[in-house]
């Protein structure tokens, strides 16, 4: 009697389940970038300019629609299983449904996994090089820095920021105050351009009134221990933070006492993200269950489990918001939902075996 090996199988499986992904991450994707480049087309001078912008920002939307592709390529995949007799092949070896989907689960590890550790701080990275005060979290649209020296103080205030290439950040609008311990004021700089990099503030034509309220136009330097990191640092959002520098971030602002509540809250998330890509696949199995006196239609269940993603996205949003206002631990916040998830399907699947 031919007996099909175990290790073959699972291989076969999962085979089946990237390829059925890969499909649909390329078509959502494919119809992401197409419509996002239509809509920037008319913000950037360029085709190749719009590429990039575009190429960033369906980078941002991967971690939106990533799970749901999970979702649907489970779903495609036993499909396409059912569809060919293989499944019900592979089910006359004796194994079982939580067996089948063994490979299934590996293989939402890995997704979950390679978005984690490569793809976020590549989007990060990415996007940070082309950031903008548009994409910060300003305090009264603006830009506020204040450090203190042995020499006194000094406040700077800008209207926007951007990066160069020198990975060096740009103001635009810029005043700055000098001031000494005793608080009197030294200097009132203003200009409409300075360029910080790790060895202070560079400004070209600045106008510089002195204490007696004499101006006068001229390049100048001002000396700062602020760095670009540590100016993006303050202002960056939880989303804008690569996955490797979110714990010593965390860390730096718990010694400041800082909350960080979303910072912790997008940590769990990424941390736990091959578990929620688990979670989808559980419940796409538990949808693509059939029997010859259940033969639901393809598209019925698809659309159900469309339906069915759409309302655990609120769910896991609400959690979400519990964690972000500290009603929740970060923690609990995350795991329970994906918890809730896998628990569900995997009575389903165990009450539908069981007819």
């Amino acid at each position: 009697m031919f007996r099909l090996k175990p290790k073959v199988v699972s291989l076969f499986l999962l085979r089946r389940f990237f390829i059925s992904f890969f499909l649909v991450m390329l078509t959502v994707c494919g119809v992401i970038f197409a419509v996002t480049f239509v809509e920037r087309i008319s913000s950037n001078p360029d085709a190749w300019a719009t590429v990039v912008d575009t190429w960033i920002r369906l980078l941002e939307y991967i971690p939106m629609f990533l799970p749901l592709a999970v979702f649907m390529g489970t779903l495609v995949a036993f499909y396409n299983l059912t569809k060919s007799s293989e499944l019900i092949i592979i089910s006359g070896t004796g194994m079982s449904p939580f067996q089948i989907a063994r490979p299934f689960l590996l293989g939402a590890f890995l997704i979950g996994v390679f978005a984690t550790c490569i793809v976020n701080p590549y989007s990060v990275d990415l996007s940070t090089s082309h950031l903008n005060g548009y994409q910060l979290k300003l305090v009264d649209n603006a830009i506020w820095l204040r450090e203190t020296s042995d020499d006194g103080f000094m406040t700077a205030r800008a209207r926007g920021l951007n990066i160069n290439r020198d990975k060096n950040i740009v103001f635009s609008e810029v005043m700055i105050l000098t001031q000494g311990n005793d608080f009197k004021l030294h200097e009132r700089i203003t200009s409409h351009r300075a360029v910080l990099d790790d060895n202070g503030i560079h400004i070209d034509r600045a106008q510089i009134t002195d204490a007696n309220g004499q101006t006068k136009t001229q390049s100048t330097h001002v000396k700062t221990k602020l760095t670009p990191s540590t100016v993006l640092d303050r202002y960056l959002q939880p989303d804008q933070i690569s996955f490797w520098k979110l714990p010593g971030f965390i860390k730096n602002m718990n010694a400041v006492g800082v909350p960080t509540h979303g910072h912790l809250m997008q940590f769990w998330t990424l941390l736990f993200l091959p578990l929620n890509m688990m979670a989808m696949v559980m419940l796409g199995i538990a949808f693509s269950q059939t029997k010859q006196r259940r033969n639901y239609s393809f598209g019925v269940k698809f659309s159900l489990g469309i339906l069915t993603c759409f309302a655990l996205y609120f769910v896991v949003n609400l959690f979400n918001a519990l964690g972000n206002t500290g009603m929740l631990p970060p923690l609990v916040a995350i795991i329970a939902p994906q918890i809730i998830i896998i628990a569900g399907a995997c009575m389903f699947i165990t009450s539908f075996a069981t007819i």
